[in-house]
């Protein structure tokens, strides 16, 4: 394993940040190349947890010839995020200094022009230059798993059309309980690096992409992080790897993934009319039936007609749910899968900002 740190100089003086990236080299070089990283939300760390375990154990296959393709690996991809901490609370989401998540507002190119995302990088703020960085290394693989968390939550993943069935290898090794499948209408990390693949002939769009994966890994829910879960993943994705050929071991069954595969339209997000204190009904991992009760939120505590029932609007799993009791009006409480298309509408591009 090849240990490196990138760089990156603060935008105000006496200050950088340090990206450490791991690399495992294949002995094959026709073996497909994989690119994996964690906590690109800063405070998102089961994906870090995984990979910690992850890397023990290509450390072991790497000295006995096991890995056939290059694996680079970022377990920490957000120092930025990671020291911005506010009255105690870490701020891992959005970078302070612009605003804006520090999963959006990834550079949309051609893979053609991936040269281009390293030219001049000091004329970039530090989080833009991050940005690029990542990118690019990514840009550099065949396979890329970007491995984050939701609140409350199942284990699912967003997998752009273009990559589905083909990455139901990926959802069975992981044990996903359920698919999203995005429309790659966004500026985020995943849905960049499928942009670049799409357009790899500028101005001709790809539909389909064989042989590749750009994907978001939720790993279940933020306080979701000890060694047995950690372990269980980083085992999963050993089998995903074996499974693509870019490790070697044929001990490992392949399953089959059973959950269900949605478009975004199909999944209901249950908000806050009102602010207030929430008190659910139901949990994730629920299945429930159209009108039944989902939450009451106390907007008046004590005072006649002072909260308000929310009901299912129709039938589905519930797959996240908000951690908060305390809910702003519109805020997120609930994603639930369903069968069919929700009535509410819905831009294109991811769910949430």
């Amino acid at each position: 394993m090849d240990v490196s740190e990138i760089i990156i100089p603060g935008d105000t003086p006496g200050t950088e940040w340090r990206l450490p990236v791991l690399r495992f080299v294949g002995r094959d070089p026709k073996a497909p190349k994989a690119y994996i990283q964690a906590a690109l939300h800063a405070g998102e760390l089961p994906g870090t947890a995984l990979l910690h375990f992850l890397c023990e154990r290509l450390w072991r296959a790497e000295s006995e010839g096991a890995v056939a393709g290059d694996i680079t690996i970022v377990p920490q991809a957000n120092p930025i995020g990671t020291a911005q901490s506010h009255f105690g609370e870490l701020q891992g989401r959005f970078d302070l200094g612009s605003r804006t998540n520090f999963n959006r507002d990834f550079p949309l190119i051609s893979a053609t022009d991936r040269a281009m995302l390293t030219e001049d990088l000091n004329d970039y703020p530090a989080a833009d230059q991050l940005k690029r960085q990542l990118l690019d290394m990514a840009l550099g693989a065949d396979l890329v798993l970007d491995l984050h968390c939701d609140d409350e939550s199942l284990q699912y993943a967003y997998i752009d059309e273009a990559f589905w069935p083909e990455a139901a290898d990926l959802a069975a090794a992981l044990d996903m309980e359920a698919v999203l499948l995005s429309d790659g209408e966004s500026s985020a990390f995943e849905e960049a690096v499928g942009f670049a693949w799409k357009y790899a002939v500028p101005g001709e769009r790809q539909p389909r992409l064989p042989g590749k994966l750009s994907v978001t890994v939720e790993l279940r829910g933020k306080r979701d992080v000890d060694p047995a879960l950690a372990k269980r993943d980083a085992d999963g994705l050993w089998r995903f790897l074996a499974a693509r050929s870019i490790v070697s071991d044929e001990r490992m069954a392949q399953a089959v993934f059973a959950g269900p595969a949605v478009p975004l339209d199909n999944v209901e997000i249950i908000r806050a009319p009102q602010g207030g204190a929430v008190l659910f009904h139901r949990t994730i991992g629920d299945r429930v039936a159209e009108g039944e009760l989902l939450a009451t939120i106390v907007t008046r505590p004590g005072q006649p007609d002072g909260s308000i029932d929310l009901h299912a609007p129709q039938d589905g799993l519930i797959l996240t749910r908000t951690s908060d009791r305390l809910v702003r009006r519109r805020g997120d409480l609930m994603k639930i899968v369903c069968a069919r298309p929700s009535k509410a509408a819905r831009k294109a591009g991811t769910l949430e900002s």
